[in-house]
């Protein structure tokens, strides 16, 4: 008998599965959900962190310190390698991930506290990392945006990466932040194809969306860049030089890609998203995707775990390359400067020796 698959409208997980660091997990009765059940009502829980700033030491990382105004995502990428973090707080990687958000109300506070310590050495932030900082409820909460006030008036270097059109709304900020090179916004995007981001990526926004930033930031003054992520082999890594394109002639002059990441409980929510969307393309796609990651659906290790191994992650390595050079994207490094940093009240404004 044919499993019967769950599909919840406007989610991109149809199910929780199993939190991996619990021993009792309640399972409902696939004979009692509905097809097309309404999608569940967003909550949003008080985060009380006492700290903001996260560093890492991950060599695959492009930044070593990033903050998070969100845990969680209401965008509900199905792919999101952020996802199994949601498992540290007794939730699920999959309909919990989307749709109970954890919302550091004092971000902006924490931020401007550790701003101006003096033990905080001025490096580039980012803002985003583990969730979209302009995920829906950023219009409301506006956490964001006051925690690009606090780097506006202290100076400090920020990347931010982003699925949202709602960047725009901050556009006066990066740009003051531009002007002392310390901003730099990063549209990603997976697909040029508006039917499926709309299963693939459900509460983002479309990727003409996307491409309307890119080109309304750069207008602005902002340093942008595409990032093309994730790619998935069998279903979007024909897109590459079609995305990169776009995305110059919208006025990016950056550009990356990350191939698609599976750890823990998102390969399984993706091998049944691809039966719910995509049944005839599954068994290519997943296939593809252990051709690259040594024969598994992840592989976690340093310096493969971005890219991926072998002849087929060699060929998307050269097929982005080949597009940035046709777009004429890419060719210069991205540098922000700490130059600029000051901390209000300092009279002398610069704070380096």
């Amino acid at each position: 008998m044919q499993e019967k698959l769950d599909l919840v409208h406007g989610r991109g997980a149809g199910h929780n599965p199993a939190n991996r660091f619990e021993r009792v997990f309640y399972e409902t009765d696939p004979e009692d959900v509905e097809p097309e059940s309404p999608a569940p009502t967003t909550q949003f829980y008080k985060d009380t962190s006492r700290t903001i700033i996260v560093t890492n030491d991950s060599p695959d990382v492009g930044f070593d310190a990033s903050i998070n105004p969100y845990r969680g995502c209401e965008h509900g990428c199905i792919y999101c390698y952020a996802r199994p973090t949601h498992e540290y707080l007794g939730f699920s990687s999959g309909l919990d991930f989307e749709s109970r958000i954890m919302v550091k109300e004092e971000a902006p506070e924490l931020l401007r506290q550790e701003l101006s310590s003096r033990k905080w050495q001025p490096q580039v932030l980012s803002l985003s990392g583990v969730t979209d900082p302009y995920q829906p409820v950023e219009r409301r909460l506006k956490l964001t945006r006051r925690c690009l006030e606090v780097l506006a008036e202290f100076r400090n270097p920020v990347t931010i990466v982003t699925k949202s059109r709602l960047v725009t709304r901050d556009a006066d900020l990066l740009g003051e932040l531009a002007r002392h090179d310390a901003a730099a916004v990063f549209l990603s995007v997976t697909s040029l194809d508006g039917n499926l981001s709309r299963v693939l990526e459900p509460r983002a926004a479309q990727p003409s969306g996307r491409l309307n930033a890119l080109e309304e930031l750069a207008r602005a003054g902002v340093p942008t860049g595409v990032m093309v992520a994730p790619v998935i082999p069998g279903l979007t890594d024909h897109e590459l030089p079609a995305i990169i394109n776009a995305a110059a002639s919208a006025g990016a002059r950056f550009a990356g890609y990350i191939t698609i990441r599976l750890p823990f409980g998102v390969a399984p929510l993706f091998e049944r998203w691809l039966e719910q969307h995509f049944p005839e393309k599954k068994d290519k796609v997943l296939s593809r995707i252990r051709e690259i990651r040594g024969g598994k659906l992840n592989d976690p290790r340093f310096g493969s775990r971005m890219k991926g191994e072998g002849t087929l992650a060699t060929a998307i390595h050269d097929l982005y390359t080949l597009a940035c050079r046709k777009a004429g994207i890419g060719g210069e490094r991205l540098q922000l400067s700490t130059a600029f940093f000051r901390r209000p009240g300092n009279q002398q404004g610069l704070l380096f020796d």
